[in-house]
């Protein structure tokens, strides 16, 4: 888990070591709505937004903080904690949908 406050920078650095084909899963602290950010190529990333709204995003690295920043504070709006899931390598039809289950 990571403070909100500090999550910014540790997840574009994460972000940046992950090699293509893998995933990371942001989720809140009662895990009911989520971010799911997958690395598709060398610079480009895949953004899906499951929460207050349902978006697809695909992006370079250069505008991934911009575009974070922004789906943090709507679909985090009074958290202060998020939680970060390395899913690993993932194709479409294996990443996780819905309220996650521990």
């Amino acid at each position: 888990m990571l403070d909100k406050a500090t999550a910014l920078p540790s997840l574009l650095l994460k972000l940046d070591k992950l090699p293509p084909g893998h995933a990371l899963d942001l989720r809140t602290y009662k895990r009911n709505r989520s971010v799911l950010i997958r690395r598709v190529g060398e610079d480009s990333f895949a953004v899906t937004e499951d929460g207050f709204f349902r978006e697809d995003f695909r992006v370079p690295f250069s505008g991934l903080k911009k575009l974070l920043k922004t789906l943090l504070k709507r679909e985090f709006p009074r958290s202060t904690k998020i939680r970060v899931y390395d899913l690993g390598a993932a194709c479409g039809e294996d990443l996780p949908t819905g309220r996650k289950v521990i």
